[in-house]
């Protein structure tokens, strides 16, 4: 079970990571230039500089994005976010996959669909912890086919704001 939660959460955060990054101002297509960077993401990528250049624009902007998120962190969060690394790390290769293939779906939904996921788990966070639990031994007790009428029936109905 721990397994299974780590993956929802590392996917939610993942999905956050990517929102930020989407409203970069950089366009699509465009590298970050090594002297754009702040000088302290710059002391945190200092071991790239020297081939800074040749990375491919996508990773420049990956890269540049998450010393800026890093670096805007307080060492509360910090810690927060080398225990999920951590986590991801100890994954065997199947749960991996399957992380890699929940990103993927969740990539390929439209924003409003991710904004409303998004907004489910920020939902889910806010729960005290046994409900929480309760929530998730409920979905555990349900068939697959359950589980998908239950997702198909969420999909077509707005909960009221």
């Amino acid at each position: 079970m721990r397994n299974k939660l780590t993956l929802i959460m590392v996917t939610w955060l993942l999905a956050c990571g990517a929102a930020m990054s989407a409203e970069s101002p950089v366009a699509a297509s465009e590298g970050v230039p090594w002297e754009s960077l702040d000088p302290a993401s710059q002391e945190l990528l200092a071991d790239q500089e020297d081939r800074w250049s040749s990375l491919p624009p996508a990773r420049q902007r990956a890269m540049a994005e998450g010393a800026r998120r890093w670096t805007a962190m307080d060492e509360g969060e910090r810690g927060d976010a080398r225990n999920r690394w951590q986590r991801v790390r100890d994954l065997d290769s199947d749960e991996r996959h399957q992380l890699r293939e929940r990103w993927r779906r969740f990539r390929a939904l439209p924003p409003e669909q991710q904004d409303a996921l998004r907004a489910a788990f920020r939902r889910f966070q806010a729960l005290p912890p046994e409900k929480r639990e309760e929530l998730r031994e409920r979905w555990k007790q349900l068939t697959p086919d359950e589980r998908r009428r239950f997702l198909e029936r969420k999909a077509t109905t707005r909960r009221p704001r």
